[in-house]
Order: C-alpha cells, then structure tokens, then sequence
C-alpha cells in the first residue's frame, strides 16, 4: 500500500518511507491512498484472538511490505506483559448496561499514547532498514504531557535514534513534567517551552520546514522525523484499540455481529478519534463518533457550525493533555472529506496559519456532522464528573471525566440509546491533585507524595512505575522561549 501527503495527492511514498519522515516535506500529513475494508468473516477471526494478534493482523492490511512475522514479534514486544500490566492490554470496564470504558493506560507510561508508542519504535527502525537509510533519526516531539513520556520510554536508547522533547513550562501536571525530567537513556533529550503547546507544536513543525536546518543536520548526519500523532506510524497501532473494543463486546455477548457502537473520545490534537473514524472508515460497525474536548472548545465549534477558529482565550485546564487549540490531525479528516481535495486542504491549512481561521460548508459539513457529535465540558463539570464516577465505584482521571460527561450530554440531547464506549486515556494518578480534589480530598504539598494518598484516601492501587518516581534523579531542566527551539535542536545534534 502507498502512501501520500494531503496537500499533495501526486506524492507516492512507501509505508516505511511515510514513517520514516514522519510529515511530508509540503507540510502535508501522510494518509494511505486506499482502506482496506474489514468484513465479517475479519471480525470473527479477530475475536478469537489476543490483543497482540489482532494488533499484526490489522496493522497488516495497511503495512503490506512488511513480513507478518516480524509485526507479530513487535506487536508481542509491544504489548506483552513486560510493558503492560494488564493482560488484555487495552481491557473493557463495564459501566452499566449501555455503557464500557476502554482503558488505555495499561502501558509503561500510564497514558494511552503507549498503545502507540510501544509500537512505533519498532516500526520506524524497520523502515530505516527497508530504506536503507544510514543516517540518524532525530525524533522530535511537542507534547501537552503524555506524548513525551511516552515517546521516551518507547525511543530510549534504540539504535539509530535521537529523540527531543518539548513541553509547555506550566502546561503539563507535576506528574506529567515528573516523567519526562527523570527520563534515562543515553539518547534522549527534554526542554521545556515557555507558551502554551500550540507555541510548542508549531515551533517543532516550523523547524520540519526549514530547509536550511534540514541540510545542515544532514551533514551531521541526522535527519528528522516525528512521534507526534502527525506521524502515521503513530495512527495506525491506534485504530487497533478500537477494532479490539469491539471484539471484545461481541465476545461478551453485550452486542450481536453488525450491531452498532458509539465512541466517546477524550481529544485535543484530533489523532485518537481520527484512529476511530479510520476504524469505522474500514468497516467496523461504528456509530456516532462523540468529539469530547475540555474549555478548549475550538474543536465543538467546528464540528457544529464547520468553523474553525483558534482565536480564542487559551484555557489551562485540569485536562491538560487536551489543552490545545491547532487540532493537527484534523487536516487528515479535511482530505478525506473533501474526496481527496489537496488544494482545499491547502486552502484550509494556509488560512489557519494567515488568520487562525477556516471554514467548511456545504458537503463536508453535512458528512462531519452525520458522522461526528461535539461536546465540551468546563472545569466544574469534569470534577462532578470524577466525583460522580467515584461514587459509582470507578476513579477516573480528568480526561476521561471530559469523555463520561460529553457522552451523557450526547444522549440527553439526541435521546441515542445506542450502546457506547467511552475511551479512558490516562490513570488518575497522573493528575492525583485535580481528582483528590474533586472527590473531596485536600491534596498535600509533593506531587510524588500525593500518589500515595490517593491510593491510601481510594483503595486503588497505583500503577507501579508511577509510585517509584519518588526519588528519582532530574535529568532535564532546560527552558526555551519558542524562537529559540531550533536553536536547542542544533546544540542537541551536535
């Protein structure tokens, strides 16, 4: 299967090639020319299989070049009991009779960016080898507080590989920051940006499109690629959690073959929803797609009016992994919807970047809105939210709370009773403080310390690599302004 960018239908790449560079030269995002579709008879075999097994067989029908054997072994590296602490990697909580949750944060990091991450490593070194590619990926990454970590623990000391991070100064929790400052390996790199992480996000793609330093780390032997979700290498292990959700509740019995699901999703940068609307875009029997965003509501204007317009107030929020108000991966959506348009998608793109504004009418928004619903939830809402799921017996973290309170809202309003899964993306001991708070706890001073008394205050245990960054050593401390990062990257590549 090939490969081209969205703002440029004419380019062809190979799947190694579209991961190795990770964002196309145009400023484009790589999307495959062609989805495969997925049948009956798919679903069937796929529910007799694990997690792992479902992860080579549908990553299989868009990785054709690569050896069924060799995504076998990484999706085993990926998502065996080494790295994840549940079996089921990415298991299914019963909420009540219509409603599951899909916990992705069984991973190294806590966060669903794992599901990914874990992966992409791995596909990425064997891209460099399939290319035939000698020099040096540098990996750079801006990150609201998950990606970073996670992007980390993926990359750390694989051959071949450098990786960069940045993250907003006071964008990220305690516990977020924690991890990533405390990260070892001999090849990685962290620095925080003085902004927000849109200062973050566009000061990494800035640096993707300047020619000048793309010549010189050539000559120092690098090139640079990405971890962000703009990198299909990223997208596609994320389509694979909801293939699985799916075939889960098939075997349960809670739903029969061809009965349709609702998601509910968490999301700033648009990537882990997009993985949904491609799942379903493969024939996945998917319902409506719930778009649920924090006080950050630039994507639910959109999706209910088809403007979309960053020049709003920046809310730092107690979710703030969705604090993001440039939704990257959208521009893939905008392709797709506009049959494959590049120079619409162009048009959108440059308009955004001029003015921070664009709009979509006519065709393109009577499909967005027949296949997506937007909500958002503010501050108070998510710590009701958390309280309320407390109460019931579940801890939850923020994100997810933005996600169980957007999914209410949906039904409320539309009276759905379709059955739903709402995607949990981190574990509430990475935001201990805003989920002491909201079930009526007063968090103490330390942010390592605050684990313990979540656990203690809840009966919860916490995941174990969380409650060891008590005492661990900072590696990182560097702050940049965001004209400044490619001058950090040079100093890092030297």
């Amino acid at each position: 299967m090939q490969y081209l960018s969205t703002r440029d239908k004419n380019l062809r790449l190979s799947a190694a090639q579209a991961i190795k560079m990770g964002l196309s030269r145009d400023g484009g995002l790589f999307t495959p020319v062609t989805f495969p579709t997925m049948g009956p008879l798919d679903l069937e075999t796929l529910c007799q299989m694990s997690y792992q097994r479902r992860a080579a067989y549908i990553m299989g029908k868009y990785l054709e070049e690569f050896r069924p054997e060799d995504l076998a072994r990484f999706a085993e590296n990926a998502y065996g009991p080494e790295k994840f602490d549940h079996p089921e990697a990415a298991p299914l909580r019963k909420v009540n009779d219509r409603t599951w949750c899909l916990e992705l944060w069984h991973g190294p990091t806590s966060a669903f960016k794992d599901m990914a991450l874990q992966m992409l490593p791995q596909l990425l070194s064997a891209s460099l080898r399939m290319t035939g590619e000698e020099k040096t990926a540098c990996i750079l990454v801006a990150t609201s507080g998950d990606t970073g970590k996670a992007a980390m623990e993926g990359f750390a000391d694989v051959e071949q590989t450098k990786i960069l991070v940045f993250y907003p100064e006071n964008g990220v929790s305690e516990i977020q920051k924690l991890q990533m400052v405390t990260q070892e390996g001999g090849n990685v790199g962290v620095c925080a940006v003085k902004g927000n992480f849109d200062d973050a996000q566009n000061g990494v793609k800035r640096i993707f499109s300047d020619e000048a330093i793309r010549l010189e780390l050539a000559e120092r032997g690098y090139f640079l690629s990405s971890a962000n979700s703009i990198n299909w290498g990223r997208i596609l292990p994320q389509i694979v959690y909801y293939v699985s959700g799916y075939c889960d509740l098939l075997n349960a019995g809670e739903i029969k073959f061809g009965q349709k699901v609702n998601y509910c999703v968490p999301t700033g940068n648009f990537g882990n929803i997009l993985a949904c609307y491609y799942a379903r875009r493969m024939g996945v029997p998917i319902g409506k797609l719930i778009c649920a965003s924090n006080r950050n509501d630039v994507l639910t204007e959109f999706i209910r009016t088809g403007v979309y317009d960053r020049n709003r107030p920046f809310h730092t929020t107690m979710s703030p992994s969705m604090d993001i108000l440039i939704s990257s991966n959208l521009e893939r959506l905008l392709f797709d919807l506009s049959g494959r348009d590049d120079a619409l998608v162009r048009d959108c793109m440059g308009k955004l970047a001029r003015s921070g504004r664009y709009e979509i009418s006519g065709e393109m928004l009577r499909q967005l809105q027949e296949l997506f619903y937007g909500g958002f939830c503010g501050e108070e809402e998510t710590s009701a939210a958390v309280e309320m799921m407390y109460r019931c017996g579940y801890l939850i973290d923020t994100h997810t709370a933005v996600a169980a309170k957007v999914l209410t809202d949906y039904r409320k309003e539309t009276g759905d009773t379709t059955p739903a899964i709402f995607v949990s993306t981190a574990s509430p001991y990475k935001f201990c403080d805003s989920v002491l708070t909201a079930i009526g706890e007063k968090p103490v001073k330390n942010s390592v310390e605050r684990i313990g008394q979540l656990q203690t205050v809840t009966g919860v245990s916490a995941p174990a690599r969380l409650a060891a960054l008590e005492g661990k050593e900072i590696r990182f401390d560097q702050v940049t302004r965001k004209e400044k990062m490619e001058r950090v990257v040079l100093d890092f590549l030297r």
